[in-house]
């Protein structure tokens, strides 16, 4: 399985499918568990139809996390290629939440934040290249955190 990102400006090219959200609280990574399984994720999910990337991110956000006030920042356009799937491409997220209400009653069963990431991810092929993504966003941007 591979990723690979491109500029935010190929979101015109190409048909986006997912959303995919690293999340943050102060310093700790905000995960969920899903009521089916034992490992972690990240916020994210499918674009419906109607809706824009950003509205899908927000969307999933509320739902998988309860986060209530957040800055959401765009990162990049993300395709991932595997030899047995078709290649997908997704709009690649970071948010910052300042406040949560509680996490709705849909997928997932609870949220936990990290100060270290799990090893226990639902995607282990797919997250570090994301995380790596949004570091370098954080490290680099004085408007993301804080």
């Amino acid at each position: 399985m591979q990723v690979n990102f491109f500029e935010l400006d190929k979101e015109k090219e190409v048909d986006l499918k997912y959303v995919a959200i690293m999340v943050k609280h102060g310093e700790e990574w905000i995960l969920a568990r899903h009521q089916d399984r034992s490992t972690w994720e990240f916020a994210g999910g499918h674009i419906e139809v109607g809706e824009t990337p950003e509205q899908a991110a927000a969307r999933e956000l509320y739902e998988e996390t309860g986060a209530e006030q957040f800055s959401l920042f765009p990162i990049a356009i993300y395709r991932v290629t595997s030899i047995d799937a078709p290649e997908n491409y997704g709009k690649l997220y970071f948010a910052n939440v300042e406040q949560f209400a509680e996490l709705p009653p849909y997928e997932m069963a609870e949220i936990r934040g990290f100060t270290e990431i799990p090893k226990e991810l639902t995607y282990p092929l797919i997250y570090p290249a994301l995380i790596l993504k949004v570091q370098d966003f954080i490290n680099h941007s004085s408007s993301a955190v804080g």
